[in-house]
């Protein structure tokens, strides 16, 4: 169900972009994107990117032989393989990707801010930092890390919070305790 082909052919590009710093493409980023906003969302996916598509892809590898053999003693088709057995046994590993990509998301954009804010005069929570400690104003630098670790819980819980009620009533890997 995944094929073998295009993970060979895609793997390279995806290896180079993610293991290529994002501080070091941000700049190429901004020169090619009009919108400084926009920069910062392809930084922002860049780095977020990767590991849920990672952990989908081992998800997607990860499917049961048996429980594959099983469908087609009952002759499913293709569709219904993936749709019965694949997906749902891939889901708990997209969702696992989802929670540490939204983490990255927010590096990512803030990154991408540190860098793209001071060329573009785009004023967020990065920039704030940035302007702030060039002004030695410790306490404003302060307001706008603890925002943005606010930001990065609020989008952690929301994540897991969507992992429970997806998975709370039909798969094991998820208990009530989390």
């Amino acid at each position: 169900y995944f094929s073998k082909i295009v993970e060979r052919s895609m793997m390279p590009i995806t290896v180079i972009l993610q293991v290529t710093p994002i501080i070091a493409i941000a700049p190429l980023i901004s020169i090619w994107v009009d919108s400084s906003q926009m920069a910062t969302l392809i930084c922002a996916f860049l780095v977020a990117f990767f590991p849920l598509l990672t952990n989908t892809i081992a998800g997607l590898k990860s499917t049961e032989r048996n429980h594959l053999d099983l469908m087609k003693l009952y002759r499913a088709n293709k569709y219904q393989l993936l749709r019965y057995v694949v997906l749902p046994n891939a889901l708990p590993y997209f969702l696992s990707g989802l929670k540490i990509s939204t983490g990255l998301a927010l590096i990512g954009a803030i990154v991408g801010e540190f860098v793209i804010g001071p060329i573009s005069g785009h004023s967020g929570l990065a920039y704030r930092i940035i302007e702030s400690g060039y002004q030695l104003e410790i306490p404003k630098m302060f307001a706008s890390v603890f925002l943005i670790s606010i930001t990065g819980i609020l989008l952690y819980n929301a994540v897991r919070l969507l992992s429970f009620m997806i998975l709370r009533n039909w798969h094991s890997s998820f208990s009530e305790a989390e």
